[in-house]
């Protein structure tokens, strides 16, 4: 047993001191996995646990200034972080192809370097998403997928930033950062109220966008199999790995949020039409004719003798009229219920 446990110190060791890039000692979080692994860990249980128990009992929080102004700043700092891991190589002569790693102190590396951390950083601060979520009591938006996405992140960015802080795994960051500058404008756009709705018609083609990415990082990392490069392989599976994760379930909430609910709205349409016809035809005529029989039935008093008619047609209209009322009503209240399901539009469909 003593022997195991030198071992597993051993390997710990070798991987976490001698394969380190030294130049990120002393940086904050990155001496140790641990205190990252303890704030994901930490933010699964304030979403999932605390916080839906906390805001149980408690009004929502009204919060669309404070929303506007993070989304605004993550836009802001996503174009920042998206610039500098542009400008530290895959602007400046970065190969798409094979991109092993710079472990120099050259500025162009050092910036790339600094960039690697930062975008891990903003991982954090992506928690606030998951967090205005649980404050607004909207918990359907805290789903298996948003948890996963946002939990595993900075723990799978430390790895990156501690042993690979630049060449071919910041092609992730280089996307996911675009990314998220769409991302957060749709957010920041949507949280600004009714006025600006007009402006956000893209929301699905956003997801398509998000899936997109995915597939561009997964055929960028697995490309190392059929391509001889100096660069970790175990990183090649990491990042495609997650790639591909993120794609099957980013593909599974596009299905049943557009593909499957464009269906369900389609033939709740169609049965309102279909219950519109039915009314038509069914109740419309019926009480056509019963108007005309007491036309009918009215004339035919008069005719048969004016005192006789006179008082049975008093009596039978006064009886025919009160009847008929009572169906024309009954008309005119289904009437506007089947153009109230007719009129129907998807969003309404859904709900």
């Amino acid at each position: 047993m003593a022997t195991l446990m030198e071992s597993v110190v051993d390997s710990y060791n070798d991987l976490f001191i001698n394969s380190r890039d030294p130049r990120v000692d002393g940086w904050l979080l990155m001496d140790s996995p641990w205190p990252t692994l303890f704030i994901c860990l930490s933010y699964v249980f304030i979403v999932k646990v605390a916080g839906p128990y906390y805001m149980k009992s408690r009004p929502a929080f009204q919060l669309r200034n404070i929303i506007v102004i993070y989304n605004a700043f993550q836009v802001v700092f996503s174009t920042w972080i998206f610039f500098e891991v542009g400008m530290g190589g895959w602007f400046t002569g970065y190969s798409f192809r094979c991109q092993p790693v710079d472990y120099s102190n050259n500025p162009s590396a050092i910036r790339m370097v600094h960039a690697s951390w930062w975008y891990y950083f903003s991982k954090f601060t992506e928690f606030f998403d998951t967090f205005f979520f649980v404050l607004h009591k909207k918990f359907e938006h805290v789903s298996t997928l948003h948890v996963i996405h946002h939990g595993c992140m900075p723990m799978s960015v430390w790895f990156g930033v501690k042993f690979t802080p630049g060449g071919h795994s910041t092609f992730f960051g280089f996307i996911n950062t675009f990314v998220h500058i769409v991302m957060y404008t749709y957010y920041m756009l949507a949280a600004m109220g009714p006025r600006y709705r007009r402006y956000i018609w893209w929301k699905k083609y956003l997801t398509n966008l998000q899936m997109i990415q995915f597939i561009m990082i997964f055929a960028h990392a697995f490309q190392l199999c059929f391509t001889e490069c100096n660069y970790p392989r175990a990183f090649m599976w990491w990042i495609g790995g997650h790639a591909v994760m993120f794609f099957f379930l980013f593909a599974n909430f596009y299905i049943k949020a557009y593909l499957n609910g464009a269906s369900k709205a389609k033939a709740l349409l169609a049965n309102g039409h279909s219950k519109m016809n039915g009314f038509s035809n069914g109740h419309i005529p019926n009480g056509i004719t019963k108007l005309n029989g007491h036309a009918n039935g009215h004339a035919n008093g008069h005719a048969n003798g004016h005192a006789n008619g006179h008082a049975n047609g008093h009596a039978n209209g006064h009886a025919n009229g009160h009847a008929n009322g009572h169906v024309l009503a009954d008309s005119e209240a289904f009437s506007v219920r089947a153009r109230k399901l007719v009129c129907m539009n998807v969003d309404t469909a859904l709900e």
